[in-house]
């Protein structure tokens, strides 16, 4: 059964840092775009970043430029998310889904197809 699994959550200060990893079982990343979005309470879910399947492409949405990082290493199956200097408001739900069209554009959220079961960030100020 092909599944996307997410690891790496979990409770961090504010100004610290997590890397949230993506590993695909069951069938190999390498031909898909995959993107991160999250959700907190409350919230509307939002886009947090992407990359196309080659790797050179990234986008980051504006409240975590320069903050998060996405990237990702086929040859382990796996992309990851590096948060640094988390802040409060980066508490969320966060998933990682992945599309054949998801081409790490401002617009690579609407080709997400396949879903993680996604995992909890708890930054505490």
């Amino acid at each position: 059964q092909p599944e996307l699994l997410e690891s790496g959550g979990g409770l961090a200060q504010a100004g610290g840092s997590l890397r949230l990893s993506c590993t695909a079982s069951g069938f190999s990343l390498e031909h898909y775009g995959l993107g991160w979005v999250r959700q907190a309470p409350g919230k509307q879910r939002e886009g947090v970043a992407c990359i196309n399947s080659s790797g050179d492409r990234t986008n980051s949405a504006d409240p975590v430029k320069g903050r998060f990082t996405i990237s990702r290493d086929d040859a382990k199956n796996t992309a990851y998310l590096q948060m640094d200097h988390l802040e409060p408001e980066d508490t969320a739900h966060y998933t990682c889904a992945i599309g054949i069209g998801s081409d790490g554009s401002d617009s690579c959220y609407r080709y997400l197809e396949v879903w993680g079961q996604g995992l909890q960030v708890t930054v505490s100020s």
